[in-house]
């Protein structure tokens, strides 16, 4: 198993292991690959890929605003978890956020997510009580509505 930098000639093979997950149709970011590519750009060597097998299995956004960072749609093939995969990308994207001096990191993780959140629990993240998460979508509709 190799873990690397994702690029965007990677889109394919990562929107490919997306949508075999569970739960992927709520969007966290704009995940096109127009999306992707903005995404990039702005986080050169935080995202991540594993690949297996000449197959990408395994996949992480990781960005930063200069203070935080944030892991976005982190996952692993369902034929290749419990293997080290998801903890050995982890370890790359926080080296790679610790080499840009960003040392808070964040991520959302669904509740519904067992696997999941024994991992991050496993591997010492602690789950936030003290923070409600809301969404709001930027379009002309919710722009007036939030004017009026």
């Amino acid at each position: 198993m190799t873990v690397r930098t994702m690029t965007i000639e990677d889109y394919d093979g990562v929107r490919a292991l997306w949508m075999t997950i569970s739960g992927f149709a709520i969007r966290s970011i704009d995940d096109s690959r127009a999306g992707v590519e903005r995404f990039l750009r702005r986080n050169p060597s935080t995202s991540v890929v594993a690949e297996e097998d000449g197959r990408i299995v395994g996949s992480i956004l990781c960005g930063h605003d200069g203070r935080r960072g944030c892991l976005y749609h982190v996952c692993v093939h369902r034929d290749y978890r419990m293997r080290g995969i998801g903890k050995a990308m982890v370890v790359y994207a926080m080296n790679a956020l610790k080499a840009e001096e960003i040392s808070k990191v964040s991520l959302i993780a669904f509740t519904k997510n067992d696997i999941g959140n024994a991992f991050w629990n496993r591997i010492g993240w602690t789950r936030r009580l003290d923070l409600n998460y809301y969404d709001f979508t930027l379009n002309e509709e919710n722009i007036i509505k939030f004017n009026e």
